[in-house]
This record gives C-alpha cells, sequence and structure tokens, in this order.
C-alpha cells in the first residue's frame, strides 16, 4: 500500500516512521507551510500511485483537501478535527467521488477503548441519580480547536445513555448549571499531548474515568491502522466501524 501524508508537522513524522515500521510505502508527503515536504499541494503529481491520504492539517483547510484528494479518487483517513460542521458536504464529496473515506476525533486505540468504557459507565450511572457528572480535557498550547473532537464524541456517549442529561455545555459558565447540562471544560498548555477525564460525583464520593495520552504514537498508529483498513473499501465510515474488528 502506498500512502500520501497531507501535513508535514509533528504528526505527520510520526506517521512517516510508524508506515514504515509497517511496511508502508510512504510515497508522497504534502505541506505548503513545510520546505521539508516535497509537495506544497494537493495535484496530479503528488496523487501519482497514491492509494490512501491521511490528512492531518488544520480544520480550515481539510473540506478542501478531502475535495482535492476525491478529484483523484483517493481514499481517505481524515485524523484533523473541528471540521464537522462539513460533515454532510463531505459524505457528499465522498459519494459523489465513490472513494472510501474514514474519520475520527481521536484514532488511538486507547482512547477508543476508553469511549466503551465510559459507554459501560454511563449505562450503571443512567439508574443512579445519586450522581452527578462533569467532564474536562487538557491539551497542549499549540492545539487549534476547543473543545477537542474526542471531548465532543465523550459528551455524546454520555448524552446518549443518560435520561437526565440532555445538554452537553464547553463554554465559560457565568451561571448556574442546568440538572440536565453536562459541563466539560477545555484547559490549553505546555506540552499535554491530551488528558480527557469523565467525574461522577456524590455527596459521598466521586469516581473519576480518566484516559492520559502519554505522546504522539497512539494517535499516530490508529490513523495508520485505519489507512489499512480503508484501503479498497468504499464509503463513508468512522472510526467505530474500525473498531469492531479489533475488539470482537
Amino acid at each position: 500500500m502506498n500512502i500520501a501524508i497531507i501535513g508535514y508537522g509533528r504528526m505527520g513524522h510520526e506517521i512517516e516512521r510508524i508506515a514504515g515500521d509497517r511496511g508502508i510505502n510512504v510515497v508522497s508527503i504534502i505541506d505548503p507551510n513545510n520546505k521539508d515536504a516535497p509537495f506544497d499541494e494537493i495535484n496530479k503529481e503528488s496523487m501519482k500511485n497514491v492509494d490512501v491520504c491521511i490528512d492531518f492539517t488544520v480544520p480550515e483547510s481539510a473540506v478542501e483537501n478531502v475535495k482535492k484528494a476525491a478529484k483523484f479518487k483517493k481514499n481517505i483517513v481524515m485524523a484533523t478535527t473541528g471540521w464537522y460542521g462539513s460533515i454532510d458536504k463531505v459524505k457528499k464529496i465522498v459519494k459523489d467521488a465513490n472513494i472510501g473515506f474514514i474519520w475520527s476525533g481521536n484514532f488511538s486505540l486507547g482512547v477508543n477503548i476508553f469511549f466503551r468504557i465510559i459507554e459501560n459507565a454511563a449505562r450503571i450511572m443512567n439508574n443512579a441519580d445519586m450522581y452527578d457528572l462533569f467532564a474536562y480535557e487538557i491539551h497542549h498550547n499549540q492545539k487549534k480547536d476547543s473543545p477537542s473532537g474526542t471531548a465532543k464524541m465523550i459528551g455524546d456517549i454520555l448524552i446518549r445513555n443518560i435520561n437526565r442529561k440532555e445538554r452537553l455545555v464547553t463554554e465559560r459558565l457565568d451561571r448556574k448549571i442546568e440538572l440536565d447540562e453536562i459541563h466539560f471544560a477545555s484547559i490549553r498548555g505546555g506540552n499535554v499531548p491530551g488528558t480527557h477525564a469523565v467525574c461522577f460525583d456524590s455527596a459521598a464520593d466521586t469516581i473519576e474515568l480518566k484516559h492520559t495520552a502519554r505522546g504522539r504514537e497512539g494517535f499516530a498508529l490508529g490513523a495508520v491502522m485505519a489507512a489499512e483498513w480503508i484501503y479498497r473499501k468504499k464509503g463513508f465510515f468512522d472510526i467505530n466501524d474500525l473498531m469492531k474488528e479489533v475488539i470482537k
């Protein structure tokens, strides 16, 4: 399999390393802002012999990158976060081009296992109304979106499974929180790769579920595994489709 890496920052470099370790050929690296990238745009030359593109760029360019790669009938792993307001537009691009596309707010296998732990805990807590809940996430000072895509995915899991909670609040609160709301706070600073926590709190005790990334390797490995999975597939998928095969 031949891949293109779109975005040659720290994650792009990590993908290049892991792809090499797994015997995958990196035949194209595209980044207009990095002089070490052989290509500065998605075009016929940079897409030559590419089977799957892995996009780790910025939300502002993600949809346009999908459009350009789809023009050359290339399957795509979308690891960039923050573009979800355009998800219907991307679905149409994927369908019209008849390509394979897989996305996630977080490709880390550990995080996706964490999602399932949260889901099971939420189902239990649905019947334990003496517990309120809140959540928080911490990321490095270079992250461009807030809340994180992972935070939104965790929030969706909680809202789906706890009947007494109906809304996720991610902004600053200058008021008393409503009983049907979950506050998910975001913190930015330092070099933190990513920490996400969900807390169930009662008058008697607190139960905290937390995932802490040690580095970028887990995110990059998951994205490369997604490229292996989407290779030669057609259609619009998310990480849950991949995880069904990883965790039986």
